[in-house]
């Protein structure tokens, strides 16, 4: 018998598609129509090409946190082994992250059990945690860390003393401990609390709450992870120094915690205890902060950023502080913006790479040495190749990237 019938196919069985992780892969098994494989496309759910991608780490190297099995500063990218297998990369304060065939590795300063290997060594190459190869993607604080499994499921590990771990105590886990039985699909930490989105798309948080990080209209710590509020629609977090921002599926973006040097948004420096919109636009698309600055891309490919200035973190070729968001330049193709410390890392979707603010241990990457410090986006080299960019914590002062070979 035919499958085949005039105008169409017949399907016995429904197409499936297996989502792409990390914007790549993926699978699609079954017959499809023109029309599915358009919608799917759309959605950004069909898969896509797995690029060969080649890690590359630069800036301070106090700790190993280079990876280059050394513990020296490097002023230019500097390739991380050989492998060209590298899919996630995340940061935290002196260590770094990465994932490869759903392994996690870790490197740098181990103290606190910050590596999650079991000990508070530090290492200066990337070295797996466990023998597990179903990690999906994961983000470090200070001295602590968080990953989510392909399952969905949110391990730390890490300095917990103010609960950020989220296990309803403050000891130290040298190794990934399972917050819970929930899943997530985000997650965020930075100085000394986390935030996370559930696969539900609620908002939630745990750790130090000092200035109302933490998003509960209170000051209260919290040990174990607890729901902002009862919307549904958050897609991205980021924990800054004592500050936190999110996005929605709306395209809205919102601020709260500490409003020094204007991180808010909202043209004011007034601290927040729960989340406020920053502006009325619907047309953010990704956000981040790192120490007291808010750096983030709209869908129509531009750059803003507002808040701390020194450095010239606000990307205005001064270092003013800017209370509200400022378009960095007038570029329309960016897309991706990270941060370390008081230096950030943009990426284009032509692949070629920027950095600017602080270059005290050589992390701009521009080779010039560690005096020379840019107030706005100055080119890495002149590749075109750069996939994805990661960046750190508050004290962190060293970046990774990955670029195809």
């Amino acid at each position: 018998m035919s499958d085949r019938y005039p105008g169409g196919l017949i399907r016995k069985t429904p197409p499936t598609i297996t989502p792409p992780s990390g914007g790549e892969g993926g699978s699609a098994s079954g017959i499809w129509t023109m029309d599915q494989v358009a919608y799917c496309i759309k959605e950004g759910t069909w898969p896509k090409p797995v690029l060969p991608k080649e890690l590359y780490s630069w800036g301070r190297g106090s700790f190993g946190t280079v990876g280059d099995n050394t513990t020296t500063t490097a002023s230019s990218p500097v390739q991380v082994g050989a492998d060209t297998n590298w899919s996630v990369i995340f940061g935290g304060s002196y260590a770094n992250y990465a994932i490869k065939n759903g392994a996690l590795y870790a490197w740098g300063l181990g103290s606190n059990g910050a590596l999650g290997l079991n000990s508070i060594t530090s290492m200066s190459s990337p070295t797996q945690i466990g023998a597990l190869t179903n990690w999906a993607s994961g983000e470090g604080g200070k001295e602590f860390a968080h990953a989510i499994k392909i399952d969905g499921t949110l391990w730390g590990w890490g300095i917990n003393g103010e609960g950020q771990l989220g296990q309803n105590d403050t000891i130290s886990y040298s190794s990934p401990v399972q917050i819970g039985s929930d899943t997530w699909s985000k997650v965020s930490g930075n100085l000394d609390f986390t935030l996370l989105v559930k696969t539900d798309g609620t908002l939630w948080s745990m750790g130090i709450n000092n200035y109302g990080e933490l998003g509960h209209n209170d000051t209260t710590r919290r040990s174990s992870p607890t729901q902002i509020g009862s919307d549904t629609n958050w897609s991205a977090v980021s924990a800054g120094n004592s500050g936190s921002v999110a996005l929605k599926t709306n395209g809205t973006l919102w601020a709260w915690g500490i409003g020094g040097y204007g991180i808010g948004g909202n043209s004011d420096i007034i601290d927040r205890s729960s989340p406020v919109q920053v502006g009325a636009l619907t047309t953010w698309d990704k956000v981040y902060m790192a120490n007291l600055t808010v750096f983030a891309v709209k869908t129509d490919g531009t750059l803003w950023a507002w808040g701390y200035g020194s450095w010239g973190l606000c990307g205005q070729n001064d270092i003013v502080p800017r209370s509200s968001p400022v378009q960095i330049g007038a570029r329309t193709d960016w897309s991706d913006v990270k941060a370390t410390g008081n230096a950030a890392i943009a990426v284009t979707t032509t692949g070629e790479l920027y950095t600017w603010g602080d270059n005290g241990n050589g992390q701009l990457g521009q080779n010039i040495g560690s005096i020379v410090d840019r107030s706005s986006p100055v080119q890495v080299g002149a590749l075109t190749t750069w996939l994805k960019i990661s960046g750190g914590a508050n004290a962190g002062s060293n970046f990774m990237a990955l670029k195809t070979t």
